[in-house]
């Protein structure tokens, strides 16, 4: 009976039917049987694992959240210090009139829509987010913009796109009527593309310097904190 507890029987059956009998130590078999247990808990480990990393992936924190009702101040012309705080100090903005290079040209071509325009507003707008790494999101608000020059209202479709690295927006465009902004590389004659881009950046320096260089406007009943 010792002799049958102590040994592990394996059979091999032929094509011609015959049996083969092996016969191993219980103590490799037991020793085999724990390799094979370790393996698989390693490879539990390892799936389990992956599959985390793959619901966080899919499933990351909406970054829009925390930037978008900053865009809808600066858009709806009340907009303060703190909104800017949504951009990286080197972040750039473009729409087909401006261009601007830094936090401080920011400011100032949304600091001056008030000086143009009697109201503005985002009314309607739909966001979708892309993930591009866990540190960097697409945003594509796909929305309507209001505006009144002289008394007449102006509504206009518009597609802003904003670029986030790290929490921070480093690029910001907006296509209005939803079409790529006209450059060296979305024109078919660079030249062209290439006056475009001058005279946007020429037209964001007169507004820069006509908004003070991009200064805080004062509060009401408080001095300036710029920036």
């Amino acid at each position: 009976m010792n002799a049958l507890v102590s040994r592990t029987i394996f059979t091999n059956i032929s094509s011609s039917s015959s049996v083969k009998i092996f016969a191993i130590p219980l103590k490799t078999y037991r020793a085999m049987a724990l390799n094979s247990q370790d393996k698989q808990v390693m490879e539990d480990q390892v799936r389990e694992q992956q599959c985390k990393e793959a619901c966080d992936f899919n499933s990351p924190q909406r970054v829009s959240e925390d930037i978008i009702p900053h865009i809808l101040n600066l858009y709806g012309s009340c907009a303060t210090a703190h909104d800017f705080k949504i951009y990286a100090p080197n972040a750039t903005f473009e729409d087909p009139l401006m261009r601007a290079h830094g936090v401080k040209q920011i400011k100032s071509a949304f600091y001056s829509i008030p000086k143009v325009f009697s109201e503005s507003k985002i009314v309607e707008y739909n966001i979708k987010e892309n993930v591009i790494s866990p540190s960097q999101r697409e945003i594509l608000i796909d929305n309507k913009q209001h505006y009144k020059f002289m008394g007449k209202g102006i509504d206009m479709i518009s597609l802003i796109k904003l670029y986030v690295e790290g929490g921070k927006v480093v690029r910001h465009e907006d296509w209005w009527d939803k079409k790529p902004l006209w450059n060296r590389d979305t024109v078919k004659v660079p030249l062209v593309g290439r006056i475009m881009e001058i005279t946007r950046r020429g037209s964001m320096l007169t507004t820069h310097t006509f908004m003070r260089f991009g200064k805080d406007p004062t509060p009401a009943g408080g001095n300036s904190a710029s920036s």
